[in-house]
């Protein structure tokens, strides 16, 4: 009630500091998005955009596009153009809620020119390096999320999320529709678990081989003796998920995130990301010839463009097709 009462004192022709207006702004779209989102935007704001135009001491009727170029020019020297445009998508949605309730007569932001998003390629291990790796984790807490994150491409978020219920050992397949995530929120990790996935395509029901199949049932099965071991103290709270530790406490995303280049510095590995075992798997898929439409499936993509801006550089065998087509029209060497 306090900030809409301060929107109403802006209407109205108090000068209120951009710095303030977006700090306000938190507060009103706090109810709109989720908490990893509403999370990712208070740590923009209030560590980032806030503090510098708070310096600047720019007034909301004040600010120009001009203020906003400035910020992002001074932005790219400390950090990617990919964080940039997220400032820019938090600065743009604000300001567009300040037009829409005649805080201001137009959005500067739409006169910004946004850096460039930076071109990724995912880092990958080869077929050696993942037999290797899978050799390394064997009888760790790793195992199973990396077998998943290398074999299915499966997300971190979709890995703790896993639930026994999503497994049908009968029809032999594997369903992706619960996620877990964490989010850090005024300082404390928030971990948020919630029926839903990336996006409608990350929800995919995939084929459970028969090692996967044979692996879950043994998991299973020392799950159900560890809760006897156990006994009362064995958490029961998470008897639903498969990625649980011996006394049934849920993995935390955020231990595998920091775990795993531990394990790999422990066993000589090359460094890569937790994530990077996901662009592994889509190199083998490549590789081995399986069709880029395919694999956006399989990956759970949302459309083609975003599996084929990622992978295309490694799609080589395209190119040899393609080189094949242009030697049969012509005599060269002849």
């Amino acid at each position: 009630m306090e900030e809409r009462r301060k929107y109403a004192n802006a209407k109205a022709g108090d000068d209120v500091l951009f710095a303030d207006f977006m700090e306000q702004w938190l507060e009103i779209v706090k109810s709109t998005v989720s908490i990893p989102t509403y999370s990712s935007y208070v740590n923009a704001v209030k560590s980032i955009i806030a503090p510098y135009f708070r310096k600047k001491k720019i007034l909301l009727r004040d600010l120009q596009a001009h203020d906003i170029q400035m910020f992002y020019q001074e932005q790219l020297q400390r950090v990617k153009a990919s964080s940039v445009i997220h400032y820019h998508a938090n600065i743009h949605k604000a300001l567009k809620y300040a037009v829409k309730n005649d805080m201001i007569p137009s959005n500067p932001a739409d006169k910004v020119e946004r850096p460039k998003q930076d071109k990724f390629y995912g880092n990958f291990y080869d077929r050696d390096e993942l037999n290797k790796l899978f050799e390394a984790v064997t009888g760790t807490k790793l195992e199973l999320p990396v077998l998943l994150g290398a074999f299915y491409g499966l997300r971190r978020s979709e890995i703790v999320g896993l639930k026994w219920s999503a497994i049908d050992f009968e029809q032999n397949t594997i369903t992706i529709s619960h996620t877990v995530t964490s989010c850090n929120l005024d300082g404390k990790c928030v971990i948020v678990a919630k029926d839903t996935t990336k996006t409608k395509s990350s929800r995919r029901t995939l084929p459970l081989v028969p090692y996967f199949h044979e692996k879950l049932l043994a998991v299973k099965a020392q799950q159900e003796r560890n809760q006897k071991l156990c006994g009362r103290s064995y958490n029961r709270e998470f008897l639903e998920y498969i990625c649980v530790d011996d006394i049934g406490d849920r993995f935390k995303p955020n231990y595998i995130t920091s775990q795993f280049p531990k394990l790999l510095e422990r066993n000589g590995f090359r460094k890569i990301r937790f994530h990077d075992l996901r662009h592994s798997c889509a190199s083998l898929l490549l590789a081995s010839g399986v069709p880029m439409k395919h694999i956006q499936e399989w990956l759970g993509h949302s459309d083609f463009s975003t599996t084929a801006n990622i992978y295309a550089h490694l799609d080589y065998s395209s190119k040899l097709t393609s080189a094949s087509a242009m030697e049969s029209n012509f005599h060269l060497g002849a």
